[in-house]
């Protein structure tokens, strides 16, 4: 398994690397096929002293499953902890998915769930004509979303811009894996 640990506007010192990875290895011991993972540490100037530090850290499986936690808190060390415990939830949720998929695919009665399952209850269907990611950026604008889907003229793909939480705005582009 892959672990890379990232700072950003600050510097991660061995003893926060040792931490974090102790802090994970329960996550680790739930989800056998794990291959990497990704963490970025971050100290922000922020007008509230509590959202100062930030944890994100991304999980990938031989799958290509992907899972994402975010935390932001008063100090580094609360901030891993407070992700470390998110993820936990996150992978106990997802790994009970799996096993009620493979039930029901089997052909055994899934058990009574407290909570409804996820469905889609809206689909839409739009034309997509070939824009940069700058004119989709003002297209997402002028409807007012947080993010918006476009065929991108240069790489000739279906894309993504969002709005960011942080503010700016990203880009998601497919890969392949």
């Amino acid at each position: 398994m892959e672990f890379h640990i990232t700072g950003r506007s600050l510097e991660v010192s061995p003893e926060v690397k040792e931490y974090l990875q102790k802090r994970l290895e329960k996550v680790f011991r739930r989800w056998s096929t794990l291959t990497q993972v990704n963490a970025e540490l971050a100290q922000e100037d922020t007008r509230n002293a509590q959202d100062r530090f930030v944890a994100q850290i991304t999980l990938s499986t031989t799958g290509g499953t992907l899972l994402r936690a975010q935390v932001r808190a008063p100090d580094l060390f609360t901030a891993i902890d407070q992700v470390a415990d998110v993820l936990k939830r996150r992978v106990e949720r997802y790994k009970g998915k799996v096993e009620e998929r493979k039930k029901e695919a089997a052909g055994a009665p899934a058990e009574e769930e407290e909570t409804p399952p996820t469905l889609i209850t809206k689909s839409k269907r739009f034309a997509v004509k070939p824009m940069d990611a700058e004119e989709a950026v003002h297209q997402m604008e002028l409807l007012g979303h947080d993010f918006f889907l476009f065929f991108n003229e240069s790489t000739r793909q279906l894309n993504v811009v969002y709005r960011r939480r942080g503010g700016g705005y990203g880009l998601i582009e497919p890969e392949l894996g």
